[in-house]
């Protein structure tokens, strides 16, 4: 019985070799192609991060060269002449409102495309909304300012204690001393206040006549 069942088993052994190979020819073009598909998606990959490598680079370079001018006009003619979008673009509009003296509607106009680009981080759009109030100062109605910083003075906002601060600052030009030392009081509490920003509201309370906090 042994040699039958031994022949049988070759038999057996020989007709799955046969299927493996037929099915090898049939449908083995998908494994090759499915490598290819790997190799191909890491040399992309790889191409496309050297491509924004490079693009970073350049980038930096031509801002660099643009602050290098010391004439601020010229400065200013060389940021609005380098090419961006998204982040980039963010960066180069806060960098040309960076001289409101030499072109103050100039860092206004740049502020306001980088406040009103909704596909940007509120880092972005927030700096910018704080950096218009501050520039504007009282070319712009107490009422406007006030609602732009409440915008960025909630809970979880990147700028949240520097805007409070201005809300204070905004209750003094009202002739309101007391409900901006109580403000500033209560940012002096927040957490998320920097030791430099409770140090600076620290003075300010002093200056408007009341106690810090301990």
């Amino acid at each position: 019985m042994s040699n039958p069942e031994s022949f049988i088993d070759e038999v057996t052994e020989e007709v799955r070799r046969d299927k493996l190979f037929a099915l090898m020819k049939k449908y083995g073009w998908i494994g090759i192609v499915l490598v290819l598909l790997i190799v191909g998606g890491a040399a992309w990959n790889e191409w496309q991060k050297a491509q924004r490598q490079a693009a970073s680079e350049a980038f930096g370079d031509a801002v660099l060269t643009a602050l290098d001018n010391d004439d601020p006009a010229a400065r200013l003619k060389a940021l609005a002449g380098i090419g961006a979008t998204g982040d980039r673009a963010a960066v180069l509009n806060l960098l040309l409102a960076g001289d409101p003296v030499t072109d103050k509607a100039g860092a206004l106009a740049a502020l306001d495309k980088v406040a009103a680009d909704a596909t940007l981080s509120n880092a972005y759009r927030d700096l910018a909304v704080l950096r218009r109030v501050l520039i504007a100062g009282k070319d712009m109605p107490v009422a406007d300012r006030r609602s732009a910083l409440e915008a960025i003075a909630v809970p979880g906002r990147p700028y949240r204690p520097l805007a409070l601060e201005q809300l204070a600052l905004l209750q003094v030009e009202d002739g309101d001393a007391p409900g901006a030392i109580k403000a500033l009081t209560e940012l002096a509490q927040l957490q998320e206040a920097s030791q430099a920003t409770r140090a600076r509201v620290g003075q300010l309370i002093v200056a408007l006549g009341g106690e810090p906090p301990a």
